[in-house]
């Protein structure tokens, strides 16, 4: 990492990776839920810093790397181009997370898909965070620089559109 004259840290990337590569890894195969998927996303990681080296602030780089993993696969699972694991909701989210039956959690990503295609992509970030990782509101909001009640609200909208679509289907 090297500081510029304006304070800004640029990104090592061969260092990040040797530092936070499994990090990152590990961050993706629990979002996609896939070894070769997350390899792949993992590799675009890292891609993303080197084409983004000189716009990037890697101050705190296991944070900017935790972030652009969990973005990128995010993306991934709303494009469709990847089927991930995800739960973003009290007592339904909480189902298909923990959903054992491979029916079952096929359509659970179904319905996460639809449901990932109709949010912003901060809330998709924010439901990772608070259902996936664990996160409190406040860790949450400051993950993703929001107020708990933005977060909350947020949480909100997520888990009536999802009843609404499994009202639907």
């Amino acid at each position: 990492m090297n500081q510029t004259k304006s304070g800004v840290y640029t990104p090592d990337t061969e260092a990040l990776f040797r530092k936070y590569g499994s990090m990152v890894l590990r961050r993706c195969r629990l979002l996609l839920g896939d070894d070769n998927a997350a390899a792949d996303a993992a590799q675009e990681v890292f891609v993303k810093i080197i084409e983004n080296k000189h716009r990037l602030n890697a101050k705190y780089p296991s944070s900017l790397l935790f972030t652009m993993a969990t973005n990128h696969c995010l993306n991934l699972i709303r494009d469709g181009k990847r089927h991930g694991e995800g739960a973003d909701g009290e007592s339904l989210l909480q189902r298909i997370a923990c959903a054992d039956d491979v029916e079952e959690r096929q359509g659970h990503r179904d319905t996460l898909r639809k449901l990932f295609r109709r949010s912003p992509e901060s809330s998709r970030a924010i439901a990772v965070f608070h259902y996936v990782d664990g996160m409190t509101l406040e860790e949450t909001a400051r993950e993703v620089k929001m107020s708990v009640s933005g977060v909350r609200k947020r949480l909100i909208t997520l888990r009536k559109t999802l009843a609404e679509l499994e009202g639907v289907g």
